[in-house]
């Protein structure tokens, strides 16, 4: 029998005209009639609609429509509109020349002495407040497109990017990374907002996980007061308070069809004030913002990393002459240090407004960004039919480009770099790196370890590791491993299981400094922070969210706990000093139940694999409670209960100042161990860590009852820039003030136990200090007193850095 192909054709093609219904492209130029000159960005809408684009850099549009009868109008302010009605039944080309135009200014009165422009941006505020009488809530779509600049070709992780440094400055700049995604908005008053991304792809070297920069979250609408660039809140050209900031005057006057624009030049007052510089344009009579070309300025420009970002937007009126923002463009150079160059440039189009519309009140929950199911599996069939930005030659050869670097295999060596803390095998296996495959301690002496990771397997749910190690002093061989398999449609459940026989750190979640600080310190002079002791086991838990707010986590832990000793007396310079003692514990098997609850109110983002919560300042606080019990019926050593509370909480006080807290409760029933007491935070000499105590050694202060508040305000560079002193305010000098306090006491039945006598706090300890950093410096030099409890550490200068 002969297979019946034709047919089968047919009713596929019959199938995919439903599932994607025709649409028909038309593009072309917009160009100045009298030059030629291509004008990169113009408008180009369909009339009696809401759909419409803007052109690219290179004047090129093109819209994405279904057959059908239609006029386009494309418009450019300084020149006459131009319009083509046709009829769409096959791809169609439309260029449009634009005839420039100047049509005399209507008068606008002017009082004498009183600068005509400062006029116009009164009644630009007054339209703004006017336009927000009238906007309730709106629905759109947009097109997105990002593409990264670098010098040399670049890798990424599922969220993060890897860009090389030591280029010259000469170096020239290449597109090395694109993302392009399409996406739906909503927002309601006063402040709901939600976006869906639908499709979106990216070059081949990027993975869809880190494509969630969509035009609505990347918009930042200048009808609004206050825009924020780099965490800090920057005046808009129309800002209530925007008179007394910037200074404005008409630098020309032009046209768009018979409406009269300004278009005037405003900068900052003082150059020291961040803000923009630049051009707005603000039609007569209805004193609309139209468009915005402005750039940063470099009181603006954290540490001057940026050499430039030039914003681009421009405005259209929709339903009851509401402007709409039309498109949305950065494009920004810069380096760091003189050790990267890099650059990136984003465009997006908005269209397809639905002004006012009713918008569900269930719509808006805990989910600010989410990626529809199948948006990483649109075909080209699917893009051929979308509204995008075209692509420029530049772009069409960069996708070319990387898509052909990464067709070639890469080898074990290609992936290698001494500084590199974990080393790729493939996309989903790695190893450790050289920076983690050696240590120091005056226990285990020299010692080796290997590490091997498995991540994102089986549809991204299964992790896995393990590692092992040598100590040549303690001759002991460690090693663990990890398993964890995440459930549900955004993995908010997992189960992991784990078994150990390691070295752990006495009092470890109280010590801020990583393991390659304490090999130095150790190797040069002597000087072990850490004390340690043996532990053997498993540990099996469940984690699940209950409801977006709210985890909860329950866990079993076997653990066999033994103190360890000094085994060595190695040191690279220091041969006449000996190694303290290592702190002895209470050795122990236990059996513990373990159990948790946390409350998150920030949002997240559910990039279509995982839900991620949003980091920064947060409105309310996040909470978690945590109950560990012990039982000789569960065949431990000891009948305890443990029971933990931490409170975190960061708000945004003033501009880019902030305010964080922290908040640890300890309390406990029954003879607990000493390494499951409660330890202070403390430093090691001349450092420091934020929310811990400067004055305090690392586990100098303990107990199995306490409470420990750390507040640090971050000024940033704030302070001294409200100060306005010549020279200081222009130094970028960032101030912290931070204060501790803690109550610490000892039960009568862990006293019993511990093998030491603890040094407690029965009153508040409290102390408190300052800090004075450089923005592109990563430490800051910090100084603190004791308020009490004096004796010993009473005043310390310390470093606080993430380099420890």
């Amino acid at each position: 029998m002969k297979p019946r192909i034709l047919p089968s054709i047919v009713v596929l093609f019959f199938f995919a005209s439903f599932v994607f219904p025709q649409t028909l492209k038309v593009h072309g130029v917009v160009s100045d009639k009298a030059t030629g000159e291509l004008l990169s960005y113009a408008n180009i809408r369909v009339q009696n609609s809401t759909l419409g684009t803007s052109a690219n850099i290179n004047g090129e549009y093109e819209l994405k429509l279904q057959p059908g009868t239609y006029k386009l109008i494309a418009s450019f302010i300084g020149y006459q509109s131009d319009s083509a009605s046709f009829v769409l039944n096959d791809e169609t080309i439309i260029n449009f020349s634009l005839k420039p135009t100047a049509i005399q200014l209507d008068q606008v009165t002017v009082f004498p002495g009183t600068n005509p422009a400062i006029e116009i941006i009164k009644r630009a505020i007054e339209a703004k407040h006017k336009r927000k009488e009238l906007l309730n809530s709106y629905i759109y779509k947009a097109y997105t497109k990002g593409s990264i600049r670098t010098t040399q070709d670049i890798s990424s992780g599922n969220s993060s990017i890897g860009i090389g440094i030591g280029d010259a400055d000469s170096s020239e700049l290449k597109i090395t990374g694109i993302v392009e995604n399409e996406s739906m908005g909503y927002f309601r008053k006063p402040s709901d907002y939600k976006e869906e991304i639908i499709a979106r792809k990216q070059s081949s070297n990027f993975p869809s996980s880190i494509n969630i920069l969509t035009g609505g979250r990347i918009l930042q609408d200048f009808y609004s007061d206050d825009i924020n660039f780099f965490g800090r809140p920057v005046p808009s050209p129309i800002a209530d308070n925007a008179l007394s900031y910037y200074y404005y005057y008409i630098e020309d006057t032009l046209a768009i069809d018979n409406q009269s624009v300004f278009k005037i030049y405003f900068a900052p007052d003082d150059e020291s004030d961040p803000g923009f510089f630049g051009n707005v344009f603000i039609a007569d009579k209805s004193f609309h913002l139209l468009k915005i070309d402005i750039d940063l300025n470099a009181a603006a420009n954290p540490g001057g990393i940026f050499t430039t970002v030039n914003i681009f937007q421009q405005f259209l009126l929709y339903e009851n002459q509401i402007p709409m923002p039309a498109d949305y463009r950065i494009f920004a150079e810069g380096n760091f240090l003189g050790l990267a160059k890099f650059g990136f440039e984003i465009n997006t189009i908005l269209y397809d407004y639905d002004i006012n519309a009713a918008i569900p009140d269930d719509f808006f929950d805990m989910a600010l960004i989410k990626v529809l199911p199948g948006a990483d599996d649109k075909d080209s069939l699917y893009w051929r039919n979308t509204q995008t930005i075209p692509n420029t030659n530049e772009e069409i050869q960069a996708y070319a480009r990387i898509d052909s670097l990464e067709s070639v295999p890469r080898t074990f060596w290609d992936k290698f770099s001494p500084l590199s803390t974990r080393i790729s095998i493939n996309d989903n296996f790695s190893m450790s790196g050289p920076l983690f495959i050696y240590h120091f301690n005056r226990t285990e002496g020299h010692a080796l370890d290997l590490d091997f990771f498995a991540h994102d397997l089986l549809d991204r749910r299964f992790n896995g590791n393990f590692s092992t190690g040598y100590g040549f002093s303690d001759k002991k061989i460690k090693s663990e491993f990890e398993l964890k398999y995440l459930l549900g449609e955004y993995r908010t459940t997992s189960i992991s299981f784990s078994a150990y026989d390691r070295l752990n750190d006495l009092f470890g979640g109280s010590i801020n400094y990583n393991n390659l600080t304490s090999t130095l310190f150790n190797l040069i002079s002597k000087y072990d922070f850490r004390d340690y002791y043996y532990s053997k086991g498993f540990k099996a838990e469940v984690e699940a969210e209950l409801f977006p707010v709210l985890k909860t986590r329950i866990g079993f832990i076997n653990r066999t706990d033994k103190s360890a000793s000094v085994n060595t007396d190695f040191s690279i310079f220091v041969k006449d000093k000996t190694y303290r003692e290592n702190k002895l514990i209470n050795e122990t098997k236990l059996n513990l139940i373990t159990a948790s609850l946390t409350l998150d109110f920030r949002k997240y983002i559910e990039d279509g694999y995982f839900r991620r919560r949003l980091s920064g300042t947060t409105k309310l606080p996040i909470i978690t409670a945590e109950v560990v019990s012990s039982s000789k019926s569960l065949k431990s050593d000891l009948d305890f209960t443990i029971f933990k509370s931490n409170v975190r909480w960061n708000l945004r006080t003033f501009n880019s100042a902030s305010l964080g807290v922290r908040f640890d409760g300890f309390y406990s029933e029954g003879p607990v161990p000493y390494q499951l007491h409660f330890a202070l935070p403390g430093n090691i000499n001349s450092g420091g860590k934020n929310f811990t105590f400067r004055t305090l050694r690392i586990g100098e202060v303990f107990g199995d009852k306490a409470a420990a508040i750390g507040i640090n305000h971050s000024f940033n560079d704030e302070l001294f820039r409200m100060l306005n002193l010549p020279v200081l305010k222009d130094l970028e000098l960032t101030l912290d003030l931070y204060a501790n306090a803690a109550w610490v006491g000892v039960s009568e039945k862990s006293e019993s136990i511990i093998p030491y006598e603890p040094t407690l706090c029965l009153k508040p300890f409290i102390e408190a200090g300052f800090g004075i950093g450089q923005i592109l410096f990563p430490f800051t030099l910090e100084f603190t007193w004791k308020l009490n409890y004096r004796g010993g550490r009473n005043f310390v200068i310390g470093i606080n850095t993430i380099a420890l």
